[in-house]
């Protein structure tokens, strides 16, 4: 905006209505760098809000944690998928349930959607649905065939899935239909490896 000067002496006035003093100097008037300054910040200020544009300052904390190297034992009483679920089984009845590597990714879990008792589930095909702070993520079935129970534990506590991945938070009990497809699977040793890379 131009500046009008109203008298010989160094005050003048802005066309927007404010006053701006000067320096008294025989060279051009030269304005204060705080009143732009402040002016200048404002107007930043009110642009990050319209982009909505946030700063975090706990980021190097965020990158420090996901550069951390997973630690958690992994059982070697079952198998597991490379979609992170694990199988255990006794007498042709699969356990299933995901890993702790994969609670662990997920965050806080608030809720799990699982199969009817008697559905008819096939290896490498969706079975249910874990939701958690984060994202809602699909669960793949590491065998084929029925459903004999669910954890219905889990429809009033899914953070079950969290505190406890490989026990109490199991979601389904499958009888198999095709044992032979437990040895395409990882064992313990060999999932261990694969989320340490």
């Amino acid at each position: 905006q131009a500046l009008i000067p109203s008298r010989p002496h160094p005050v003048w006035i802005c066309t927007g209505g404010c006053k701006t003093s000067l320096v008294p100097s025989t060279d051009k008037p030269t304005l204060r760098v705080s009143t732009y300054a402040m002016a200048l910040r404002q107007v930043l200020s009110q642009a990050a809000v319209a982009l909505r544009v946030q700063h975090n300052p706990y980021s190097h904390l965020v990158l420090r944690s996901l550069s951390r190297p997973y630690s958690t034992p992994v059982p070697t009483d079952r198998v597991y998928a490379e979609s992170h679920e694990w199988c255990k089984t006794v007498d042709g009845v699969a356990t299933i349930g995901i890993s702790d590597f994969a609670q662990s990714e997920l965050g806080d879990v608030v809720f799990v959607d699982l199969p009817e008792v008697g559905a008819d589930v096939a290896k490498k095909e969706t079975f249910g649905v874990v939701e958690s702070v984060k994202a809602a993520s699909d669960v793949y079935s590491p065998v084929s065939g029925e459903v004999l129970e669910v954890n219905t534990e889990l429809t009033s506590t899914p953070s079950l899935v969290n505190s406890s991945a490989f026990e109490d938070g199991w979601m389904m009990k499958v009888k198999l239909s095709d044992p032979s497809e437990l040895d395409s699977l990882l064992d313990g040793t060999a999932y261990a490896k694969s989320i340490e890379a």
